[in-house]
């Protein structure tokens, strides 16, 4: 064990050893008992040799386990951002996890408020630098009490743990917690507090406290400020505050504009109650912010709100880490401003170390921004303290997916299933590493019989996956056009509902090459999606409906229009994600509309960039969007061509 510690040895190493030293046990009492009962005291040339042979491969064995760090063993296995065994043998002794704790109040209602508790501890451990604090992310994928604490050692890399649970009734509350060491599964303190509502947020910085100095972590004046602060004096204020954070956590697993809707107006009446509760400005901003990029895009002088607001709550607490994420969100969200958002994200990760959905944004920017290697480090870095959030180890399967980087690609997204069976990111990269990689649209289809019919896997990325979604993009490739049409005949009652269904259908019409009965569809898609950019007019899925929508239509000068706008707006220059898919999307319209020589030219540019998920190679050979262009002598040349693919 001391050895294995020593050199970081993975799980796998450690079992070789045992077993080889058992071999070596059972030859060695052999030779003992042979030579002992025998009399004969010399060694023979064959054992000597046997010996020697031994040596020489354990000892190349254990110079090669020690000259190798615990991140090669890791990157020679395959990509793999959740913790690996490895891990578990360089575990720091300052880390902690704080579990889900359990709400034993006789209202179930109050669930939010145990959710509070913990939140609120685990964001002041948070900003100890000295500690590693694993996000709540990943520690609400665990109950309250773990049967297996060794095993969540492991999987989150920490060494301790935090249980509780917590009690409300009228105006008490009792909160009891107990700090185990997670590798032994031994107890190292338990406390009860048994306190007057009001005296919550003295709970939750006792507590915080008691951890860090369990720990023995460093703390500088300003972390034992911040675990001695509070975010609001009024109880009933924080009380709907946390009602606000029980929502929004809701609203993120639905991505629906009603549940964000919830959750907004505790945050509202929060700040109602206390004017200076910066903190719930901060995350009202981050709510509003996540239904406009999310969900449904707010208007102009939503944002414009939403902008003060960010500001206001910054100007109360600037050395809050969440306003400054807040004001992140709001360039990065609202305008794509991604230099002041990165440095907003950046200060926020320098007031929370451990502040792991910072780092994200940071990793996010910096490949908005084109710098791909940095950001998979970024965002690995991040999974230390987020191990289990499906979320992020999915977009470090679309960053490989953009660098046509396949078996890593497959490999991670795999791995993201495995945590989040629905992520949506990962079961569109499994899908696309297949296609892209291959053009194996028989492969692509047996997958896509694994995930959930009734779901038509709305994406936010993509070419006209951004229209249809990648359900029936799927269909398309494999040009079951009919297929494709039943993911969308549902009846819709709302205007957006009915905008999307009524384009969706309209674009897949036109790659069958079937407008019979589409011109009544396509033109109320077209009143639809010209009334929402009227009020919206920088809404790329909108433009790019719009542009499907003019072409069954017939109205190929608007067409190339709206697809040329929108790569105006946000052209690879400017952003390196949307960027290749707006160029994209102006290829297929130009390809749709005669100009042939364009298309293939602007394919032949994407070749050479990082554009892995919405063009490559195999992929130009299987897509019937690029049926009027393929027996062009341009054309049939990129097919034999290269394509970039990242270091």
């Amino acid at each position: 064990d001391i050895v294995a510690q020593r050199f970081a040895w993975p799980e796998q190493t450690m079992r070789f050893v045992i077993i080889a030293l058992s071999l070596g046990f059972f030859v060695t009492l052999v030779l003992a008992w042979y030579h002992g009962e025998r009399g004969a005291q010399r060694v023979s040339g064959t054992e000597l040799l046997i010996l020697a042979l031994l040596l020489a491969i354990g000892g190349g064995f254990l110079w090669r386990s020690a000259g190798t760090s615990p991140e090669k063993i890791v990157r020679q296995d395959a990509p793999n951002p959740t913790p690996s065994p490895a891990a578990a043998a360089v575990i720091s002794e300052k880390s902690i996890a704080v579990l889900p704790f359990e709400n034993l109040s006789d209202d179930k209602g109050a669930a939010y408020f145990a959710e509070g508790i913990q939140d609120e501890i685990l964001t002041k451990l948070a900003s100890v630098a000295d500690l590693k604090v694993i996000s709540r992310t990943s520690t609400a994928k665990y109950k309250s009490k773990p049967e297996d604490l060794k095993t969540v050692s492991q999987q989150l890399g920490v060494a301790t743990v935090l249980e509780g649970s917590v009690q409300k009734a009228a105006e008490k509350v009792r909160v009891i917690v107990q700090l185990i060491d997670a590798r032994a599964d031994s107890h190292l303190w338990a406390k009860t507090y048994d306190r007057d509502l009001k005296d919550v947020f003295a709970i939750q910085s006792e507590i915080a406290q008691e951890i860090a100095d369990s720990l023995q972590a460093k703390l500088s004046p300003a972390e034992s400020r911040t675990l001695s602060t509070a975010p609001t004096k009024d109880p009933a204020a924080y009380d709907l505050f946390l009602k606000g954070e029980y929502e929004q956590r809701i609203a993120l697993s639905t991505l629906a504009p009603e549940s964000f809707d919830r959750a907004i107006p505790w945050y509202e009446q929060a700040i109602a109650r206390d004017p200076d509760f910066a903190l719930a400005m901060a995350r009202l901003v981050v709510c509003r912010m996540r239904r406009h990029w999310l969900a449904e895009a707010a208007t102009e002088p939503e944002l414009v709100e939403i902008g003060k607001m960010a500001k206001a709550a910054l100007t109360l607490a600037p050395d809050l880490a969440d306003a400054h994420v807040a004001l992140g969100v709001f360039h990065y969200y609202g305008f794509r401003e991604y230099e002041p958002a990165l440095a907003a994200f950046l200060r926020a990760v320098e007031l929370q170390p451990n502040n792991s959905e910072a780092l994200q944004f940071v990793a996010y920017v910096h490949r908005r921004l084109g710098k791909w290697d940095l950001c998979l480090e970024e965002l690995t870095s991040s999974l230390k303290q987020d191990p289990r959030n499906a979320s992020v180890v999915g977009n470090v399967a679309q960053t490989y997916c953009f660098l046509r980087r396949w078996k890593e690609t497959e490999v991670t997204a795999r791995k993201t299933l495995a945590l989040g069976p629905r992520e949506a990111t990962s079961i569109a990269m499994l899908l696309l590493s297949t296609l892209n990689q291959g053009g194996d649209t028989q492969e692509a289809m047996r997958t896509l019989a694994t995930f959930p019919p009734d779901d038509p896997l709305l994406s936010n990325s993509g070419t006209y996956s951004m229209v249809m979604g990648r359900r029936a993009e799927i269909l398309v490739l494999h040009r079951d056009f009919a297929a494709a049409l039943k993911t969308w005949e549902t009846g819709v009652k709302e205007t957006r509902g009915e905008m999307h269904l009524l384009s969706a259908k309209t674009a897949i019409r036109v790659l069958a090459g079937d407008l019979a009965g589409a011109p009544a569809e396509a033109d109320r898609a077209r009143q639809l999606l010209e009334t929402r950019l009227r009020d919206r007019p920088g809404e790329t899925r909108s433009m790019r409906a719009l542009s499907w929508v003019y072409l069954a239509l017939d109205r190929k000068g608007d067409a190339v229009k709206i697809a040329q706008q929108a790569l105006d707006l946000l052209p690879p220059e400017k952003d390196a994600v949307v960027g290749v898919s707006n160029l994209t999307g102006l290829a297929e319209i130009k390809a749709r509309t005669g100009a042939t020589s364009e298309a293939v030219e602007i394919l032949r540019r994407l070749l050479t960039m990082p554009a892995g998920e919405v063009v490559s190679i195999a992929r130009l050979k299987a897509d019937p969007v690029w049926d009027p262009i393929r027996h062009d002598p341009g054309f049939q040349q990129l097919l034999v061509g290269k394509e970039h693919v990242g270091p």
